[in-house]
């Protein structure tokens, strides 16, 4: 299997396993956003340390470390990682799933954008036309919601944002992963020592089930982003962004069909101008793609006889 095959089906995984999310975090009740958010990153932490040291990439590591511009790429990922996380953590439990997959919906047209901004892309009509309506169904979505759909704006600018700085600092997916929990463990961990002592915390108060479950946060963690670690590092952002359609799909799904959240007439006209946008950019990529093909393989030297 080549390298962007491999790619293709490492964020697949990692996409197919976000998707299902919504279905563990209630599961951490009476544990809050921010202990949940504090539990993820110690866990985490602990669950890529275990595969470091089994895989013994120390070596790996300390190269990374020792490099100053990779490191400050990685400072940044852990930055708007933590952003994520925790912004994720609060939309589900605040029974605001739909709002969430909105996000994940809208990261594909951030992730083009930042492609543009960032990397000096260069957008074609198409693509334009498609964030145009994008624009349009967020000032729909802000009239709709009384307000802008801040939460969705959060995940899907924070997400973009550690998925450009993954493919900018070039590292091993557990090695990233590493790197980063270890610059927001210590905050981590302070706020669960103090929560802890003040009696506020719920690990080891909330049953033996609920510690196991907290502890998990570290496995179902770790193991599609370092799936997706892999994958970004492998295969276009553009690509990266066409695969994380599967999970808003999981995700709005699961809002209506098992969280049973509203959805107003104007949500749906709002859901549907980002569908909309989809549409357009995936078709028109997907034709631009047919075209350069035909035009390289127009270019290929005839077969000597």
């Amino acid at each position: 299997m080549d390298r962007a095959r491999r790619g293709f089906w490492l964020g697949f995984s990692a996409y197919l396993s976000w998707g299902f999310f919504p279905l563990y975090w209630p599961l951490l009740a009476p544990a809050g956003a921010v202990e949940i958010l504090a539990h993820r990153i110690v866990w985490s932490l602990v669950a890529v340390g275990a595969l470091i040291a089994v895989t013994r990439r120390w070596g790996h590591l300390r190269a990374v470390f020792a490099d100053r511009r990779r490191m400050g790429f990685i400072a940044v990922g852990a930055f708007t990682i933590a952003v994520n996380w925790g912004m994720y953590i609060h939309g589900v439990n605040s029974n605001q799933v739909v709002e969430t997959s909105l996000g994940y919906f809208i990261n594909p047209l951030v992730t083009i954008l930042l492609g543009v901004l960032v990397m000096g892309e260069r957008l074609r009509v198409g693509q334009w036309a498609g964030l145009a309506i994008a624009l349009a169904a967020v000032v729909e979505l802000t009239f709709d919601y009384g307000r802008l759909p801040w939460i969705a704006l959060t995940l899907a600018f924070s997400f973009g944002t550690y998925g450009l700085m993954k493919k900018k600092a070039d590292v091993g997916s557990s090695e990233g992963l590493a790197l980063e929990t270890v610059i927001l463990a210590p905050v981590a961990l302070g706020f669960l020592v103090v929560l802890n002592l003040g009696g506020g915390g719920t690990f080891g108060h909330a049953g033996w089930a609920n510690a196991l479950l907290l502890a998990g946060t570290g496995v179902v963690t770790a193991v599609p982003l370092l799936l997706f670690g892999a994958a970004a590092v492998r295969v276009p952002m553009t690509t990266l962004g066409l695969l994380q359609y599967f999970v808003p799909i999981i995700q709005f799904a699961i809002g209506l069909l098992v969280f049973h959240e509203s959805m107003t007439t104007a949500r749906w006209v709002g859901f549907g101008l980002v569908w909309l946008a989809l549409v357009v950019i995936t078709t028109e990529s997907l034709l631009h793609r047919r075209r350069s093909v035909a035009r390289v393989a127009g270019r290929q030297p005839e077969p000597v006889a």
